[in-house]
């Protein structure tokens, strides 16, 4: 009897504590839920600063050190006719007010897109593109290293739009594809004025697809009946749970068929000089056959293609995130705690699942 009371004194004691816990984890949950439409914050890295602190550090790596001596001497006399010159260029700048127009270096916009099924990652590339176009001009340009196999059309018909957003102002636009771009990816990508792909990059399938299970004959094995209301004839073609009609079938491919016209339209709007006859059949090709077939303008990695604009642009990356609060990061450090907790609790006592 005493076994059994203090077996129970413990776990009353442990489901208390675990009650309590979880409690604060969904007090702070729902504190991080009302305050997840916060606004973000750009991050901007100067990517031409990385390329040469990169340089300087292999140049001082393979030189001795009489080189090192003349090369610092080199550096300091360039550095002074540099802020000479900048020194010369203010002072004419401070004189004409309006008269001197002073040019500054070209820059290069640089953005990482990284597509979900979803392209839930469209509404960080609105906030970059909105703050990019913001401050350039046409003589700048804007790179886009995209990734994505492609996914939900509405999603993806919103990305492409964004990045049209940026051909619409006049300034370059030049799509990266270092792995892959197919389907949404490609109809994203199809926008630039200029598209470069590694070697064996995946690019195409310029194609519409649609699948789902059906468990219905499943359902009447086990006379298990399954309704559905619905007004209208077509507001559901075919179903998961039901018994599909040729009609409904014969509906559901026209409206595929549909969406792959307005896919070939858009990328034909594009890119006219394609053969839509011999691309859009939903097949997707390795960078070099891309080329051939003109859906890419070069072969080239996005590191070539940067570190060669690096020596004449100011080449900066653009990232939208949206800082997690104090709330969000308790409740996820509260979760890890609990699952902790009770991982140690049961391998104390010998409680194991199953």
């Amino acid at each position: 009897m005493e076994f059994l009371y203090e077996y129970g004194l413990f776990l009353a004691k442990t489901i208390t504590f675990v009650i309590a816990v979880v409690a604060i984890v969904v007090v702070a949950t729902a504190s991080a839920i009302k305050h997840k439409h916060k606004k973000g914050e750009l991050e901007i890295t100067d990517l031409s600063e990385q390329f040469e602190e990169v340089e300087q550090e292999i140049v001082h790596a393979l030189l001795n050190d009489e080189e090192l001596k003349q090369k610092e001497k080199k550096d300091k006399k360039l550095a002074k006719e540099k802020a000479k010159a900048d020194k010369v260029l203010a002072k004419k700048k401070e004189k004409s007010d309006d008269d001197i127009e002073v040019k500054s270096k070209s820059k290069v916009f640089v953005l990482d897109f990284k597509g979900s099924i979803d392209a839930k990652e469209v509404s960080s590339l609105r906030e970059e593109v909105s703050a990019i176009l913001s401050v350039a001009t046409k003589d700048d340009e804007v790179f886009v290293r995209l990734e994505s196999g492609g996914g939900m059309v509405h999603g993806y018909g919103l990305a492409s739009s964004q990045l049209d957003r940026i051909r619409q102002h006049e300034i370059p636009l030049t799509v990266s594809v270092d792995k892959v771009a197919a389907s949404g990816g490609y109809m994203m990508a199809c926008v630039a004025n200029n598209i470069i792909a590694a070697p064996f990059a995946i690019l195409g399938s310029i194609g519409v697809i649609a699948q789902l299970p059906n468990f219905n004959k499943l359902l009447k094995k086990n006379d298990i009946d399954f309704e559905q209301f619905t007004a209208g004839e077509f507001k559901r073609t075919v179903t998961m749970f039901g018994e599909n009609t040729e009609k409904g079938k014969e509906k559901f491919i026209e409206e595929l068929e549909e969406t792959h016209v307005l896919f070939k339209d858009f990328v034909s709007a594009h890119r006219p000089s394609l053969d839509l006859a011999k691309v859009a059949t939903g097949e997707h090709w390795f960078g070099t056959t891309a080329l051939e077939l003109g859906l890419v303008d070069s072969i080239q990695t996005s590191d070539d293609y940067l570190q060669k604009l690096s020596k004449s642009h100011k080449v900066v990356a653009i990232k939208y995130e949206v800082k997690k609060g104090l709330a969000e990061k308790f409740s996820k450090a509260a979760s890890l705690s609990v699952d902790g907790i009770l991982g140690k609790l049961m391998q104390k006592n010998r409680i194991f699942p199953g």
